[in-house]
Parts: C-alpha cells; sequence; structure tokens
C-alpha cells in the first residue's frame, strides 16, 4: 500500500470507526479518565493526543496466568507488539516497528549503549498494578522510546490503617509431566499506621522446560539466555512517608534475579541429528540434557527510587532521584572471536561476556495552571542521566565494550489549552537533550588485531518536539492529531569493540548523532452505550536509523540507514446482550522500508528482525457469578519477504487461549491455557531472520498453568 493509499484508508477508517471499533486491551478500563503516569501530566488520557492503553490489574493477571510474563502478556494484548521470542532476549521484538521502553515507574530499565535485550525481564509481575502503553515515538521519557513506552507502575501503599496482602502459587503443566513441570510461589503484605506505610514481598518462580505441539522439546538458547530452565527470584519493598495532607515520600526498592539451571545443551553436527534444527525441512531445533559450560545466561536487576509529591505554589510538584544496576550474563563457547594466542592455543579458549551497567538518574517536574490563562495547562522540568556500560569477558577479565558512560541532562517544557469548554485543546512542547559520551583509551581483542584506541568525549544536542490536536465534539467522541519525535543513541558497544582498523580514536570514528524518529498520527475514538472504539494511523521515519544486519559470522551488526514505517491499528470492543459477555478484536497492518545504499531512496523493505507482521486479535470475556472466563485468538498473517532484507518468507499461524477464574470462599482459583488447540508453529523472530540450523526454535505448545490466589 502506498502512503497516500493508506492515508485515505486511514481517513475513511477514522470515519467508519465511531460506529465500529473499540480498544480490544482496555478490558473495561475507562482510559480516558485515568492519568497516564508516564505522560508527566496529571491531565485525563483523553486530554492528551496520544494513542495510549492501560493494561488493569485483573487482566494483566489474566494474561501472566497464560503466558507467564508481563512482555508476553503485552505482546498477545497489543495488535501493533511483535510476538516475542519467547527467550529472555528481547532483540528484534518492537511496537510499531521500533523499540519500546520499558520502564519501572518511569525509570529506564534499557541499556543503550550496548543493548543487551533483557529489558522485558526486570521485576516480576506480582509486584505490578498496572502497565501503561503510550504508542509511538516520543521524548517524554528521554532516550530509547522510538517505538512507544511500556511503563509497569508499582502495586501502591496500602489504603487504610492496619495489615493486608496478597498469596500466590501456581503450577505450570505441559506435555511432558517431568522436566516441563514449573512452579511460582509469591507474597506481598502492606502496613500503615497513621502518617507511614510498608509493602514487603518476594516470589520465587522456578520453570521447567517448553515444550512444542509435537512434544518435543525446545531448542535452548545457551548464549543469549532463556527463560525455560531457569529460576527467578525477585524481592520488591515500597516504603511511604505522609509528611503533609498533600506531600509524600516514597521509596521504591526491587531486586530481580533470573539465572539459567543449565541442564540443557543444543548440540550441532551429524551424530546428533535428532536435536540439529533445519529450516529446509521445517524441523525445529531442540534440546538434550547436558551441562552447559561455564556460567549459564543469567540476569541481575537492582532498582531504588525515592520519589516527592508535593502541591506547591497551586501546581504539582514530583521529584525523583533512582538508582539502578544490572548484570546481563551471556552464555560462553570457544568462539573465534574469544581466541588470543598470547592466554591460550587457538581454538582451545573459553570465554562468555557479561552487560555491566550502572545509571543514576534525577526527574523533577512542575505541573500548574498558567495564572491569568486559567485553561492553559503547563508543565516544565529536567531529567538527568548517568549510565556507565560495559561488556565484560568473564574468564579472562578482558573488556569486550570498554566502560562507556552516557550523561544526558534534558530540560523540557508541556503546554496543554483547552478552547471551547475543553471540546478543543492544543497540545505541545519541547525537550532540549544535551548528551555526551565519555571512552578512556583501550584496546580491542585480538580477534580484531588489538587495536590500540583513543578516547574521546563525543557529545550531541538534540532539540525533541512534539505537538498535536484534540476535539471532542460530545461526550465519548475524540479525534485527534499529532506529531512527536523520540530519540535513541546507536548501539555504541557494538561499534566500539568491532574496531580492527590501525590510528582510530573515539572522537573522529565515532558516529553518535541520535537516531531521531518521528511520529505521525491520526485517530479516532468512539466510547459510549455498549460500544468502545478506536483506530489510528500513523507514519514515521528516521534519517539515521538503526538497522539489525547480520554478518556472515552470524552476529547482528548496527547499520545507519533511513528507515520508514507506516501502519494502521483498529481494536473493537462491545457489550452484547448477553449479561457478563463482552466481545473485542484488534487488527494492526504494518510496512516498513530502509534505504540500502544511501542514495536517499527507500528501496527495500524491513525484514523480521526489524518490523512485526500484521495481526488479527479476537477476543470473548463472560462473567457471571463466581465464575470469570476468556478466550482468545491471535492470527499473524503470512508475509512474502522476497522484496526484504532477508527474503525468509513468513507463513503465519494462528493460536488460541483460554482463561477461567473461580471465587472460592478464600480467594479464587485459575486456569490459564496457553495454546489451546496445541497448534505447532515457528517463532516469526526464527522463522524470519535467517536463523541458523541450530537457532530454528518452535513456538510453545500446550501449556497449563493451574492457580490459586488471595487477598486479606
Amino acid at each position: 500500500m502506498s502512503s497516500q493509499a493508506a492515508r485515505l484508508a486511514a481517513v475513511s477508517v477514522l470515519a467508519l470507526a465511531c460506529a465500529t471499533a473499540a480498544r480490544a486491551q482496555s478490558s473495561g478500563t475507562d482510559v480516558d479518565q485515568v492519568v497516564i503516569t508516564a505522560a508527566r501530566t496529571s491531565l485525563p488520557a483523553s486530554a492528551l493526543p496520544l494513542t495510549v492503553d492501560v493494561v488493569d490489574n485483573e487482566t494483566l493477571g489474566q494474561q501472566v496466568a497464560i503466558s507467564g510474563s508481563i512482555v508476553d502478556a503485552i505482546s498477545t494484548l497489543s495488535p501493533s507488539f511483535s510476538p516475542t521470542r519467547q527467550k529472555l532476549s528481547g532483540s528484534g521484538e518492537s511496537l510499531r516497528g521500533r523499540s519500546p521502553l520499558y520502564a519501572i515507574n518511569g525509570i529506564p530499565q534499557s541499556t543503550p549503549i550496548r543493548d543487551g535485550a533483557r529489558d522485558g525481564y526486570t521485576i516480576d509481575p506480582f509486584f505490578i498494578d498496572r502497565v501503561e502503553l503510550i504508542y509511538g515515538s516520543n521524548a517524554l521519557q528521554g532516550i530509547g522510546a522510538t517505538g512507544g513506552v511500556v511503563n509497569q507502575v508499582t502495586v501502591g501503599p496500602p489504603k487504610q490503617d492496619g495489615v493486608s496482602g496478597k498469596v500466590l502459587a501456581q503450577t505450570t503443566l505441559a506435555h511432558k509431566l517431568g522436566d516441563a513441570v514449573g512452579g511460582k510461589l509469591a507474597g506481598l503484605v502492606g502496613w500503615r499506621e497513621g502518617d507511614f506505610d510498608a509493602t514487603v514481598g518476594v516470589a520465587y518462580d522456578a520453570r521447567g522446560a517448553f515444550y512444542d505441539a509435537n512434544g518435543r522439546r525446545i531448542g535452548m538458547d545457551n548464549t543469549q539466555g532463556d527463560v525455560q530452565d531457569s529460576k527467578t527470584l525477585s524481592v520488591f519493598g515500597r516504603f511511604g512517608w505522609q509528611i503533609a495532607e498533600n506531600t509524600r515520600l516514597d521509596l521504591v526498592a526491587n531486586r530481580f534475579e533470573l539465572k539459567g539451571d543449565g541442564d540443557y545443551v543444543t548440540v550441532t553436527g551429524a551424530a546428533v541429528a535428532p536435536t540439529d534444527g533445519n529450516r529446509a525441512t521445517r524441523l525445529p531445533t531442540t534440546s538434550m540434557r547436558g551441562v552447559v559450560p561455564g556460567i549459564p545466561a543469567a540476569n541481575r536487576v537492582e532498582t531504588v527510587s525515592a520519589q516527592l509529591t508535593s502541591d506547591l505554589y497551586g501546581g504539582n510538584f514530583t521529584a525523583q532521584l533512582f538508582f539502578n544496576r544490572s548484570r546481563d550474563t551471556f552464555g560462553g563457547d570457544r568462539n573465534a572471536t574469544f581466541q588470543d594466542v598470547s592466554i591460550a592455543p587457538a581454538g582451545t579458549l573459553f570465554d562468555q561476556s557479561s552487560n555491566r551497567s550502572r545509571k543514576l538518574g534525577a526527574r523533577v517536574n512542575y505541573e500548574r495552571t498558567v495564572p491569568g490563562i486559567k485553561d492553559l495547562t503547563a508543565t516544565v522540568g529536567v531529567d538527568a542521566l548517568t549510565d556507565t556500560t560495559a561488556q565484560m569477558l568473564v574468564a579472562t577479565g578482558r573488556a569486550w565494550v570498554p566502560p562507556t558512560k552516557f550523561e544526558s541532562v534534558a530540560p523540557f517544557v508541556q503546554g496543554n489549552y483547552a478552547l471551547f469548554d475543553g471540546k478543543l485543546r492544543l497540545a505541545g512542547g519541547v525537550r532540549f537533550e544535551n548528551v555526551q559520551l565519555k571512552v578512556d583509551d583501550f584496546t580491542t581483542l585480538a580477534f580484531y588485531g588489538a587495536r590500540k584506541v583513543g578516547g574521546g568525549n563525543p557529545d550531541f544536542k538534540a532539540t525533541l518536539a512534539n505537538g498535536g490536536v484534540v476535539f471532542e465534539p460530545a461526550k465519548g467522541v475524540r479525534f485527534y492529531g499529532s506529531y512527536a519525535e523520540g530519540y535513541t543513541v546507536p548501539d555504541v558497544g557494538r561499534i566500539l569493540r568491532a574496531i580492527n582498523v590501525a590510528n582510530v580514536d573515539v572522537d573522529t570514528y565515532l558516529a553518535v548523532e541520535p537516531i531521531v524518529s518521528n511520529n505521525r498520527e491520526l485517530g479516532a475514538e468512539y466510547k459510549r452505550g455498549p460500544i468502545d472504539a478506536s483506530v489510528a494511523y500513523f507514519w514515521s521515519s528516521s534519517d539515521l536509523g538503526q538497522l539489525l544486519v547480520k554478518n556472515a559470522g552470524g552476529i547482528f551488526d548496527v547499520q545507519r540507514q533511513k528507515v520508514a514505517i507506516e501502519g494502521l491499528e483498529v481494536n473493537v470492543r462491545a457489550k452484547t446482550p448477553v449479561p457478563g459477555l463482552d466481545v473485542s478484536g484488534g487488527y494492526a497492518r504494518l510496512r516498513g522500508k530502509t534505504d540500502t545504499n544511501a542514495d536517499g531512496t527507500l528501496d527495500t523493505y524491513l525484514d523480521g528482525a526489524n518490523i512485526s507482521p500484521d495481526r488479527l486479535n479476537l477476543a470473548a470475556d463472560y462473567q457471571t457469578g463466581k465464575w470469570g472466563f476468556r478466550a482468545q485468538v491471535q492470527k499473524f498473517m503470512s508475509r512474502n519477504m522476497q522484496t526484504a532484507l532477508v527474503k525468509d518468507d513468513f507463513e503465519g499461524y494462528t493460536v488460541a487461549d483460554a482463561f477461567v477464574r473461580y471465587a472460592l470462599p478464600v480467594g479464587a482459583v485459575s486456569l490459564g491455557v496457553q495454546n489451546l488447540f496445541d497448534k505447532q508453529y515457528m517463532t516469526y523472530y526464527s522463522d524470519t531472520s535467517l536463523p541458523t540450523k541450530d537457532k530454528f526454535y518452535a513456538g510453545r505448545g500446550r501449556t497449563v498453568t493451574l492457580g490459586w490466589e488471595a487477598r486479606f
């Protein structure tokens, strides 16, 4: 579809949507009246020229009971989110064809300097109250939100004096009752007395092996990391002090650690052909019991934040300080990249890498109506961030990526002006990014020629604008249009570690121009009576994109190419004449192109590593008495990729899930079933990204999770 044709189609759908569409993932939540904390304003969602969603606690609990993770839950609910890899690594997973920014209470979880792609697994879902989704490029949260924001809002303080809490016990079963069995135990206790409160919790999750619909054990990704055959321990705490009637201090801490058990290996070679994936014959990779060399892949994240909120001079003041530390450990081998004859004979040196990142940041903003202009709400603030990241080789202590410091100071201002009794709103703002990178002198690995590289302090400044209009002619009917810019930086670590030429210094070699992506969007919503409708058409572009291209050694490199993406999203939800029965549907269509020869012309379609497939979601929810039911279907549509970067066609697949809940005298029991009809399929990323034969993964077969949860 051409851009002009797509825009005409979007205009037609905008008019049609007022009678036919509704947002599937809201699950009854009145999103318009919810304050989206990730938007950095106390105004309701209806006042913002954005596509936003809130996945409430009940809906999130359903999806996590089916799939086990927040990443899978959001991917299932949002048609524009790519299918997940069902692995610990989220590389290649996208929202609207670009990388989403994962955050916890607004604190970024990503490591853009050397992206370990583990930012979707940094807190247990048991401690999350809701998830806020902001679609499209924007700089509201700073670096990283080129595809949107996935903000995980943790559980709040107890609402009344005394002790309260909740407990959860789950078990997960699949084709094989032996090594496929998993289990989870979690508890959260809250206490409040007068001006003070405290909430503490712990969650332990042990996952077994995963099996496909043919009863074949799914291959382990021992290098990038896997969630199967792993154990997770997450500890959470929130401590509050109500200093005055309108002034509150919150301290939130979270420690999350996922460790692979290392019980299975993926073996290649003719001698073990049954375990060897074969794309040509559609035979997926499997695993066999064995000992993983070195330290199994793992992920550890620690986050601490202090936030002060107060009414100040007629406005809302918020100040947040945070510290975040992560360590992403990858599996090892005797890869040619790690060899160094000064340490060990060629081909014998075993090593593995670990990304180590520390963030220290501050976020301050103040919002109030402008004196003398009562309908104009203004927000001013400043964000500061220091992120130091390195990729170390664990066995030998060498630096693959040298310690690299990212420093950013970004003042911003936003405005929202209500006209004609709020029927028309004008919104806009600007953010001024001032970024500097600091790298000391370092030497590359022997594989790259042991090049001595001079350090440097490259920097850049970027002015990122946004603006939009909201028109609400009648209650429940809303139209909006917007333009917003977001930014990130190229994966500097991949670039630095691969320097293989002499006489290089960071200041002249490293191109740190930001990847500025813009998002232009038209949307309409209709929320009246039994119908809840939404549709959005968007198109975005970036002159210096970040494209993942696999090299001859099977490792993805970063290429700075112009990228343009357009998409259409339609979501439908309606209350039926049957009491308690709601039906919903969602559709997303995405197309993207890139300029492969830098001639200014977009000449090649994006492949599966860079954009998600078209998708149709259908669901039905039924509540009656103590019973609750949900059935959902996801159809990922086939795509011809012969004109794409990687010419691996996607054959498409359809999967169905189900959820049942029954209230007991104490708590409630639930049953979640993933892949209800046991459909055999290959995961999207594995099927479309030129996989090596031992990385051709099938998706999970029928998986059942039985749980009991109680609140007190």
